[in-house]
């Protein structure tokens, strides 16, 4: 595997088109790509607008300001608590959960119970089935099989930490998950712990539990071993 402290130094366009994302302007400026997470609330204190372009269901419940463009359709039982901006043509599913400080692109699926709070979906990024997502950036078709978890917040109190090349680098962040590169794919059931950045391009397989830095067109295999053996039973006379 490339050595990850050599191939990146964490800046936006590593990982993102930034001409497929709605604002571009919040990847402006110095400083690693995961600095973006907490310049989302601020950065809707001045953009935050409602509006209903798209198609809601009436049993669906929409708190706040939220934006919905053309296109977009939001099933019943979906709970979107703003601020929140949904681009065009997106489906969200039913029973899903956006807590706010919630931004996605164009053709995005946003999937049937999954949460989302403090996140930036890129066009075409999909989370289709029961999964958690919280203060991560996903990328231009980006894709999370069924039940990947974005843990975003560390066991033992404190900032998270990007592990990378043997050093740990404080993100100045209590909340941070992920950072998912472009067209990158992740397995079902993975949970990637707080501070993971996975290059463009990357494949991590189904069940791992990954930390730290993913270097772009890897990928990420979990090793196991079966044992299969017969099953003895005993033989039953009956007299």
């Amino acid at each position: 595997m490339k050595n990850p402290g050599q191939e990146m130094s964490f800046t936006p366009k590593e990982y993102l088109d930034l001409s497929h994302v709605p604002f571009p302007e919040l990847f402006e400026g110095p400083g690693p790509v995961w600095r973006v997470l907490a310049e989302i609330q601020p950065f809707f204190g001045d953009k935050a607008r409602s509006g209903i372009l798209g198609r809601v269901d009436p049993r669906a419940t929409i708190v706040g300001e939220v934006f919905i463009d053309e296109g977009t359709v939001i099933e019943a039982n979906v709970l979107i608590r703003g601020p929140a901006y949904i681009g065009r043509d997106c489906e969200v599913r039913s029973g899903a959960y956006i807590r706010g400080n919630f931004i996605a692109g164009n053709g995005c699926i946003i999937g049937n119970s999954c949460e989302f709070k403090n996140t930036i979906l890129f066009d075409e990024a999909a989370v289709p089935h029961f999964s958690y997502v919280g203060d991560s950036i996903l990328g231009h078709k980006s894709h999370l099989g069924a039940g990947v978890t974005l843990s975003n917040v560390k066991l033992i109190a404190g900032n998270v930490e990007v592990h990378c090349d043997g050093k740990r680098i404080d993100s100045g962040l209590r909340k941070f998950g992920a950072i998912i590169g472009d067209h990158s794919e992740i397995g079902c059931n993975c949970v990637l712990n707080p501070g993971s950045v996975i290059g463009r391009r990357s494949v991590l397989y189904p069940n791992l539990s990954w930390r730290g830095v993913c270097p772009p067109d890897s990928v990420v295999k979990l090793k196991q071993e079966f044992s299969v053996t017969e099953i003895k039973r005993k033989s039953i006379s009956h007299s």
